[in-house]
């Protein structure tokens, strides 16, 4: 029968939710916003395209002189240029607009100015004057070095490979940090959507004043796990919706958009870090998920409990203050602090595991201390509700909640 109950209750608070039209303007509205944005950005992307590809067959007229004697003719005269004839008069004649634009170039510059001087052709366009005479001299600068892998190591347009190890074995990047962290990620987007409903599981039917009826039917546990385990899959609706836009613009669209490309396939996913991050991600939904719900048992309506909520959401944010400490000396005491306090454990520890310093002793402390301290507030949540259920217009004294027997 308990099983069938909490089937019912699942069932009836996941439908509930899902059937509602402002859970889909809300669940449907970053989206859109996401498909809104995609597409401006996609028809500035191909206007700018447009606009650098005309102007890559524009071909600027200019006089130079070269003090340095570093430019070649032939380049020069290939990208539009020509030696000018009377230096003394060139700024005034470019004043003047009869001279589209003049270069200077200096006897070393290295250490002195190159000065470009050029007609007005707008803010943006402007700019490829100086591009022009950078680009003339690096050009002309190649040639006088006669190879290309010279020019290239000097400029630093090579690759390298780096290898580091840990324990005698090889140790990954980028490529084994970012895994555990999509649990750290998981976990607020969890959290920072299903937060309100967390409150409002429980509040909703004492402020419409039907929770006798349904305590006369079903147990106090039952019920709360159930509107724990509907609000989970609630959550999971909610992610999978808002991760859609953004998986198929990197799908379909990532170069019109100007997605970074990821290369997916060096990800590494470890088996020890990818466990440890999931099994803090269920303690810590499962410890804050029991507060919420058991503020709402205490409080009895939404505006008496946003003021206790607020400080509990402020905790999960309170790590991201020390992150370069977290990242950077993991032995601080601070960071140990943050690291098993409760309410900053999840997101500290994630941190600390995604990066690898989190050991196994203190990764196994903190993740039984969540599913402890967890299910502890799941229990306090069930008992207050039981007690708090039919207070509607004042907050239950937590003295007398806890003077009587479950």
């Amino acid at each position: 029968m308990a099983r069938h109950n909490l089937g019912t209750v699942v069932h009836f608070e996941f439908t509930r939710t899902v059937k509602k039209r402002r859970f889909w303007i809300a669940t449907l509205a970053i989206p859109i916003l996401l498909a809104i944005v995609f597409g401006l950005v996609f028809a500035s992307n191909s206007s700018t395209k447009s606009q650098a590809d005309a102007q890559k067959h524009d071909k600027i007229s200019f006089t130079y002189t070269d003090s340095s004697a570093m430019v070649d003719p032939a380049l020069a005269k290939a990208m539009g240029g020509a030696v000018e004839a009377d230096p003394g008069t060139a700024v005034e004649r470019v004043k003047a607009g009869t001279l589209n634009a003049y270069f200077s170039f200096p006897a070393n510059p290295a250490k002195e100015t190159v000065n470009v001087y050029g007609t007005d052709q707008g803010i943006f366009k402007n700019g490829s004057y100086d591009a022009v005479a950078k680009q003339l001299l690096v050009l002309s600068a190649q040639e006088k070095v006669g190879s290309a892998e010279l020019a290239a190591a000097v400029q630093g347009n090579f690759r390298s490979d780096t290898q580091t190890y840990k324990d005698g074995q090889l140790s990954g990047g980028l490529e084994t940090v970012v895994p555990p962290l999509l649990f750290l990620v998981l976990f607020y987007v969890v959290i920072i959507l299903l937060a309100n409903q967390m409150l409002a599981s429980t509040l909703e039917e004492k402020e419409n004043r039907v929770t006798e009826m349904i305590l006369t039917t079903l147990n106090p546990t039952t019920l709360v796990v159930g509107k724990v385990i509907s609000l989970f899959l609630v959550g999971a609706v909610q992610a999978l919706v808002f991760a859609t836009p953004m998986v198929a613009g990197y799908v379909f669209f990532r170069d019109q958009l100007s997605m970074p490309d990821f290369d997916l396939s060096h990800l590494q996913f470890q088996f020890w870090p990818m466990l440890v991050g999931a099994l803090l991600f269920v303690g810590g939904f499962i410890l804050f998920t029991g507060v919420l719900v058991s503020i709402g048992a205490v409080m009895p309506t939404a505006k008496d409990a946003s003021t206790v909520f607020a400080p509990v959401m402020i905790m999960m944010f309170i790590p991201f203050y020390i992150v370069t400490m977290v990242v950077s000396d993991p032995g601080n005491l601070i960071v140990q602090i943050f690291t098993f306090f409760p309410f900053t454990a999840p997101i500290t520890a994630m941190l600390r595991n995604g990066f690898g310093s989190l050991g196994g002793p203190a990764a196994a402390v903190v993740i039984v201390e969540l599913f402890v301290f967890g299910f502890a507030a799941l229990r306090l949540a069930v008992h207050l509700f039981r007690y708090g259920s039919i207070e509607y217009s004042r907050k239950l004294s937590l003295r007398t909640a806890f003077a009587r027997k479950g």
